[in-house]
């Protein structure tokens, strides 16, 4: 009951938005130049993906983030349990993660872009490192937490420090490694499409830039939509392998 509810209550807040958005754009509250009507976005929506440009923008931004990611968590996974497991590491790496930490990754756009120069590699690059964050630290949390009795025991046992890391580390940190996996997805998709819109990439951060210079709104608004639709399905894929992953803490 209460996760039907919460369904129901969600689409009644989505219907209150699409209400408000149709009175704004019908009513000439904001000049139609910038809003469109949800009828002028939907049909601009369809043509693009019946036409395969939307389409193929979407794979090619959906790539970048899905790259990006893998490559992110692999990073920050392998960097946050080395760091994680070892006391020293921490009390000396910690304040240098702190200071990188807060940079944006459009910060080192310009690094970046010296470095690959404006191409595929550059926003694959500032992909990884925008979202290499919230999982590298995430990861360095759930080791650095793990029950002290199970060090002791680990300790006892001589456990080398892999299988440490494998049979009682990755365990004991997995909730705050997947947690930090779907707030890095978030951001991958986010860096994605500000790369494309610097570097000129083919993708869906291109096509709303165009659309925006061009006036061309309702061709933006779909733009951002498929952006939603992205986001939000892939956070539903990270939620329900993570209810998988984990079913065993509720058992």
């Amino acid at each position: 009951m209460t996760r039907r509810s919460g369904w129901i209550g969600s689409l009644l807040v989505l219907a209150a938005f699409l209400a408000l958005w149709w009175l704004a754009s019908h009513l000439q509250w904001v000049s139609k130049v910038f809003l469109p009507t949800p009828e002028a976005t939907f049909a601009s929506l369809v043509e693009g993906l019946q036409g395969g440009a939307l389409l193929e923008q979407s794979g090619q931004t959906l790539r970048r983030m899905v790259e990006g990611w893998l490559l992110a968590c692999l990073l920050g996974i392998m960097l946050g349990a080395a760091i994680g497991t070892s006391a020293a590491a921490r009390a000396w790496l910690q304040p240098m993660l702190e200071f990188i930490r807060p940079l944006p990754a459009s910060a080192v756009m310009p690094l970046a872009i010296s470095i690959f120069g404006l191409g595929p590699n550059m926003v694959l690059s500032v992909v990884a490192f925008g979202a290499m964050w919230p999982v590298l630290l995430a990861t360095l949390h759930g080791f650095a937490s793990v029950e002290p009795r199970l060090r002791e025991v680990a300790g006892a046992l001589q456990l080398p420090r892999r299988d440490f890391i494998w049979k009682i580390g990755l365990p004991s940190a997995m909730p705050d490694i997947l947690a930090g996996m779907r707030l890095s997805m978030t951001v991958s998709l986010i860096v994605a499409v500000v790369g494309e819109m610097i570097a000129s990439q083919t993708g869906l951060g291109q096509a709303i830039l165009l659309a925006a210079r061009s006036f061309r709104a309702s061709e933006l608004f779909a733009g951002i939509v498929l952006l939603g639709v992205i986001g939000f399905g892939a956070n539903a894929l990270l939620a329900a392998a993570e209810q998988r992953l984990l079913r065993w803490q509720r058992a």
